[in-house]
């Protein structure tokens, strides 16, 4: 019987040899002695992924679309069960607790803001200690938890009388205890699911190897379902929950929630036999202030102009589970941190190692390719404080508007209903016919590469705030004295929903795609974590940006651009600064998409070779399944 084993990537430049060792019995044995007995060939993932018990994952039980799509399944159930509590928050804080709507539209930016930032924590958890499965296990829990606790609290201390909260009906003050219990809920929700939506993202892509050509087809077009599935699972609270919510019934509504984080927890554990893990790679950290404290002690020496004079191990990479990293000529001056002086040298033959002077450049450049990233990532804030506009001023403006559609009235936040389904328009869109006629001009067969796809959304992200804008103009046009809402009905806003619904669908998932591609492989997590801590200081700004401009604007006894009558105030001035800012940072973003040069693996030069060798293989009708293979 032929087997087909996998090189550990990590190894494969140096010397080919297998990525496991076998001891007692496992599954990898019960199925190499099945298929000795069946003349079957066993096929194991080549990029060091294993099973639930430690050893080398089976291509035919483990990862693939199949538990791929399970974990789809439960990123919707997990988002539907937040965007049950966020979508409406802000309406919660002024009609319940009372706030007024800049006081409310601040708190839910630091709320929203805080959720991603938890993203870091989730991904260093992940990457370091707990690996990825652990870590969305934990996180969804703590959702969980705070999804209980929300429902509890609003049904026993805060929704008095019951029904309360819909406009109509009043509520009454909240206790104390009411409130700091409700803080204390909604910030557990956002620990959870903080920390578990970054990893959730590169748990999936995990179950495909990025060095099978074909999965790695598969891995690249996964971003795209991921944020498929986020928004399939937020249109049901942006829709249904959010009527419920808005008619008063709001314990009903956080108790849908609360069943969908249970179910997808649920589904999360029945998958867990079957999913390919990787084990996480230790504190990066430490392994970031080694370089930097290498580079100092060694900040006199020069190092060599040629990188293949730099230290680097033999055989397998210093950083555990993870491939090399080439030398790149960027930041040039962290080369130090890699370059060998006298007193590394223990005598003419041999080189004392010490991490905290003499680091691989592995090492170096797995440093390199964060700071890289991070001007990248700094221009993507402004699209965030754009995005951020929907769970906050885009709600308050649709409530002063006309919301009546016959005798229905239409929640102002379910309006957010048509960014999710232009969300999943575009998402079609783009992978039939905008990739097909970019891609004959680019010559790149995914149309656009992440870096063009980013620029795209911030663009689109502009036009959106130029429209609420314009939307707003012709609001305050159509107020008359005796009524608190315009007669400007609330379906203006379609294109500015729209808009920025067409714009994730080439920020984010481009920024999925470039983050988790640029990362290196013992900081995957920390790389999707940086789209929701764009999102995270996006928020931040945006509670910034308000609380200067109503400094700015309320001098002299006037009621400012955002007061709590947007009757009295200027909004559309407020949406046009964020433009105007948005079009600053495209121009910046244009020459640092241009400075920006790609991470480069060490197996990057050598599939192509290998793929080729194997086609030459097949071809010449040899017998392929004898020889020992990458892929």
């Amino acid at each position: 019987m032929a087997l087909k084993f996998g090189f550990n990537h990590v190894a494969t430049k140096v010397k080919k040899q297998l990525c496991f060792s076998r001891g007692t019995t496992s599954a990898y044995e019960e199925e190499e002695e099945s298929c000795r007995n069946e003349g079957k060939m066993i096929s194991v993932a080549s990029d060091g992924s294993l099973d639930r018990k430690g050893n080398p994952a089976l291509k035919s039980n483990c990862g693939g679309w199949k538990i791929a799509n399970l974990l789809l399944v439960n990123q919707g159930l997990a988002t539907l069960a937040f965007f049950g509590v966020s979508v409406n928050l802000v309406l919660f804080l002024t009609r319940v607790l009372d706030q007024d709507s800049a006081e409310a539209a601040n708190n839910i930016s630091k709320w929203t803001g805080t959720v991603y930032l938890f993203s870091l924590v989730g991904a260093f958890l992940s990457d370091s200690y707990w690996g990825r499965y652990l870590t969305c296990a934990i996180f969804q829990f703590i959702l969980v938890l705070g999804l209980v606790s929300l429902s509890l609290t609003t049904w026993l201390l805060l929704i008095k009388p019951v029904g309360c909260g819909d406009k109509i009906l009043l509520c009454s003050k909240p206790s104390s205890l009411g409130v700091a219990v409700f803080y204390l809920s909604i910030y557990l929700i956002a620990f959870g699911y903080g920390g578990y939506q970054p990893t959730i993202a590169t748990f999936g892509s995990d179950q495909f190897n990025e060095l099978d050509p074909k999965e790695r087809q598969s891995k690249a077009v996964f971003f795209g379902y991921f944020y498929f599935a986020l928004n399939f699972g937020s249109l049901f609270s942006n829709t249904i929950l959010v009527y419920f919510e808005d008619s008063g019934q709001w314990t009903l509504g956080f108790l849908a929630s609360m069943g969908s984080a249970v179910l997808g927890l649920a589904l999360f554990y029945v998958g867990t036999p079957n999913y390919r893990y990787f084990q996480p790679s230790g504190n990066p950290l430490k392994r970031v202030a080694q370089v930097i404290v290498a580079a100092m002690r060694k900040w006199t020496v020069l190092p060599p102009s040629n990188g293949d004079k730099l230290y680097e191990m033999e055989g397998e990479s210093a950083i555990k589970g993870c491939r090399k990293i080439l030398h790149s000529d960027k930041f040039g001056f962290l080369d130090k941190a890699a370059t060998i002086s006298e007193k590394d040298l223990s005598d003419q033959t041999s080189i004392t190692i010490n991490p905290w002077r003499l680091c691989t450049v592995t090492q170096v450049e797995e440093v390199k390719c964060v700071l890289k990233m991070l001007p990248i990532w700094l221009c993507t804030i402004i699209y965030s404080v754009i995005f951020t506009q929907m769970a906050s001023l885009f709600v308050e403006q649709g409530e002063v508007m006309d919301t009546g559609t016959g005798s229905f009235n239409l929640p102002a936040a379910s309006m957010s209903a048509f960014d999710i389904v232009s969300v999943l328009i575009f998402t079609g869109i783009y992978g039939r016919f905008v990739v097909p006629i970019t891609s004959r001009f680019t010559r790149n067969p995914k149309g656009l590469t992440e870096l063009q796809r980013m620029g795209t959304g911030i663009l689109i992200g502009l036009l959106a705030m130029v429209a609420a804008g314009i939307t707003e103009m012709e609001r305050l046009k159509r107020i008359t004295s005796t009524e608190s809402t315009s007669s400007l009905s609330i379906f203006w806003q379609i294109p500015q929903y729209t808009l920025v619904g067409a714009s994730e669908v080439f920020m984010y998932v481009g920024q999925l795609e470039f983050f988790n591609n640029q990362a290196p492989d013992g900081i995957k997590s920390f790389g999707s974590s940086l789209c929701m801590a764009s999102m995270s200081v996006g928020n931040y700004v945006s509670s910034l940006l308000v609380n200067i401009v109503m400094a700015i604007t309320t001098t002299r006894n006037r009621p400012g651009w955002i007061p709590d009558n947007l009757n009295m105030g200027h909004l559309h001035r407020f949406y046009f600064l964020i433009a105007i800012l948005a079009a600053v940072d495209f121009v910046i973003y244009l020459f640092l998409a241009k400075w920006y040069k790609g991470i480069n693996l060490e197996t990057d030069d050598i599939e192509e070779e290998e793929d080729s060798e194997l086609e030459e293989q097949e071809q010449g009708g040899g017998n392929t399944n004898n020889i020992l293979r990458k892929v």
